[in-house]
C-alpha cells in the first residue's frame, strides 16, 4: 500500500513534526485567549482528519499564529461561546469553496497583502504576548498593548496590584535567548530538533529545577473537559451580524493562509503536486470538526509543512502520526506539558511573531516598484491600529486603486517623424479618464497640421476618447489639417468602426 511504503521515513518525519507542533499549540491556544487544550485538539484534529483527507499530503494542519489575533478579538467581544458556531460556518464554507472548484481564486491575493498581514498580525502577537511573559493578562488591541505595556513592566518589577512577575519575565527572554541561539548554533546531527521545544524543555526543567514562581500550563486531566460541544441552541447566535462577518472573515483568510502555504510546500518537493481545491474541502472538513469540538480553527500552517518535508516524509503518513503522537502525549502524560510555565509559551509567540515581520519582503516588493512596499506598510499598520479584517481590507482597496491607475493611465510624448512631420506617440490605456489630458495635447496642435497619432502602443481605447479625436479630425479638415492613425489598438466594435477609415498599419 502506498501509504506504508515509506514507512520508516514518514514516522521519523512525524516525530519532528510532533515536536515542532507541540509548544505551538499551546501557545496559540493562549495567544488567541483561550485554554491551550483547545489548540492540542485542533493539532489533533489537523493530524488525524485533515492528514487524512488532505489534497497537499506534505501540509500539516493546525492550529495558526495568523488566526490567533482574529480568534482573540472574537472571544473577547463575544465571549468563548461563540467561536464554535462562527468556526462551523466558516467551515461549510471552505467546503463550500471547495465544491465549486474556486480553490485557485484563493492564491490571487497580493503579495503585498499577504506579506502585510503576516507582519501586521505578528506585530499583535509580539505586543499581547509581552505581556504573558509576564504572567500579566494582554490586552483587547495592539495599540493598548503597546500603551499598557510599560505600566505592566514596572508593575512586575515592583510586584504590585497582583499584576506580571519579573520572573516570569525572566523566563520568556531566556526561552527567547535559547531558540535564537539554538537556530544559529545546533550542531548538525541535531539539526532536525526545534528551537521552540529545545528552549522549551530546559527553560522548563530549570523552573522546576529551582522552584521558580510562575504560572503554569493548565490543562485537564482528561481531555474530554476541555471539549465544549456546539448545541442547535448556539447556533442561534449566527443571527448577529458581526459574527457573520467574522465568519467569512476567518474561512477566506484560513484559506488564504492554507493555500497560499501549500503552494510554498509544492516548491519544497518533488512529490505529488497539492489538488487545492480538495485541500479546500478538507480543511473545511477539519474546521467544522474544530467547532464542533469547541476548538481553535486550523490552518496549513508553513513551520511545521518545511519542517515535514526537510524531515524526509514521503506520504500524509507523517502528518497523521504527528496527530496520534499528540493525542498520545495529551492522554498518557498531561503532568509533562502542566510542568510548563506560560511565560515560557509567550516567549515562543514573540520569537514566532517577530519572525513573521519579514523586513526583506519590503526589499523584494520594492523591484517591482514604490507601491507594493506602501501597500505592505499600509496593510500592516492598518491591523495594529484597527482590526485584523479592516486591514486586510484596506490592502484590498489599495490594490485595487493601483490596479485601476495603472488601467487608467495614458503616457504620451511629442516626436518629429523622419519627413519633419509631427507625431503624437502614445501608449498605456486611453479611456474617459484621459479625455483632459488628451484634449490638452491635442489643443498644442495648430488645426492646419498633419498630425500622425501613433497607437500601436495603446492597449485600448474608449469610445470618449475616440469620440474626442474624431471631432478633432473633423475640426483640422475644415482648415486643411488631417489626422493620420498609425497601429492597431483594442477598442469596441463601435469605436472601431468609427476609426477604421482612418487607421493605417504602421
Amino acid at each position: 500500500m502506498t501509504l506504508f511504503r515509506f514507512l520508516s521515513r514518514d514516522a521519523l518525519a512525524s516525530v519532528v513534526v510532533f515536536l515542532v507542533a507541540l509548544p505551538l499549540c499551546m501557545g496559540i491556544a493562549i495567544a488567541s485567549g483561550v485554554p491551550p487544550a483547545k489548540g492540542l485538539i485542533t493539532g489533533i484534529v489537523g493530524g488525524l482528519v485533515v492528514g487524512l483527507l488532505a489534497g497537499a499530503p506534505l501540509q500539516v494542519s493546525g492550529p495558526a499564529a495568523g488566526l490567533a489575533v482574529l480568534v482573540f478579538d472574537l472571544v473577547n467581544s463575544h465571549g468563548l461561546a461563540a467561536l464554535g458556531p462562527v468556526l462551523l460556518l466558516a467551515g461549510a464554507l471552505q467546503c463550500l469553496a471547495g465544491v465549486l472548484r474556486l480553490g485557485g481564486w484563493f492564491r490571487i491575493v497580493a503579495p503585498a497583502v499577504v506579506s502585510g498581514m503576516l507582519a501586521g498580525i505578528g506585530i499583535l502577537i509580539v505586543l499581547s504576548q509581552l505581556h504573558v511573559m509576564l504572567d500579566a493578562e494582554p490586552q483587547a488591541s495592539g495599540l493598548a498593548n503597546l500603551i499598557a505595556f510599560p505600566g505592566a513592566a514596572w508593575d512586575a518589577v515592583r510586584q504590585v496590584n497582583g499584576s506580571g512577575s519579573p520572573v516570569a519575565g525572566a523566563v520568556g527572554v531566556a526561552t527567547i535567548a535559547i531558540m535564537w541561539l539554538w537556530e544559529r548554533l545546533r550542531p548538525a546531527p541535531l539539526r532536525f530538533l526545534p528551537g521552540a521545544l529545545i528552549g522549551v524543555v530546559l527553560v522548563t526543567l530549570a523552573s522546576i529545577g529551582w522552584t521558580l514562581p510562575v504560572d503554569r500550563v493548565a490543562l485537564p486531566d482528561d481531555l474530554g473537559q476541555a471539549i465544549d460541544w456546539v448545541g442547535w441552541q448556539d447556533l442561534g447566535t449566527l443571527a448577529d451580524p458581526s459574527l457573520l462577518v467574522a465568519a467569512l472573515a476567518m474561512a477566506f483568510i484560513a484559506s488564504a493562509e492554507t493555500l497560499l502555504s501549500a503552494a510554498a510546500v509544492d516548491r519544497m518537493h518533488a512529490g505529488p503536486r497539492a489538488r487545492f481545491d480538495r485541500e479546500l474541502s478538507a480543511q473545511g472538513v477539519g474546521n467544522m470538526l474544530c467547532g464542533a469540538l469547541g476548538a481553535l480553527p486550523m490552518t496549513g500552517v508553513i513551520v511545521r509543512s518545511s519542517a515535514n518535508v526537510q524531515a524526509g516524509a514521503r506520504t500524509r503518513l507523517s502528518a497523521i502520526l504527528h496527530g496520534l503522537w499528540l493525542l498520545a502525549l495529551v492522554v498518557v502524560l498531561p503532568g509533562v506539558l502542566q510542568s510548563i510555565p506560560v511565560a515560557c509559551l509567550g516567549g515562543v509567540l514573540v520569537y514566532t511573531g517577530a519572525r513573521l515581520v519579514d523586513v526583506g519582503a519590503i526589499r523584494h516588493l520594492g523591484r517591482y516598484g514604490r507601491t507594493p512596499p506602501l501597500i505592505y506598510l499600509a496593510t500592516a499598520l492598518s491591523i495594529v491600529c484597527t482590526d485584523l479584517l479592516t486591514g486586510v481590507l484596506v490592502g484590498f482597496a489599495l490594490t485595487l486603486l493601483k490596479l485601476a491607475w495603472s488601467a487608467s493611465r495614458l503616457r504620451a510624448r511629442w516626436e518629429t517623424g523622419e519627413d519633419g512631420g509631427v507625431e503624437l506617440r502614445l501608449r498605456g490605456t486611453a479611456t474617459f479618464l484621459s479625455v483632459p489630458r488628451l484634449a490638452r495635447l491635442l489643443g498644442e496642435v495648430s488645426p492646419d497640421t498633419h498630425l500622425r497619432l501613433c497607437i500601436g502602443q495603446l492597449r485600448y481605447i474608449d469610445h470618449a476618447c475616440a469620440e474626442l479625436l474624431d471631432d478633432w479630425q473633423r475640426a483640422a479638415r475644415q482648415q486643411g489639417g488631417e489626422l493620420e492613425m498609425i497601429g492597431n489598438v483594442t477598442m469596441s466594435h463601435r469605436v472601431e468602426g468609427r476609426l477604421r477609415r482612418r487607421a493605417v498599419t504602421a
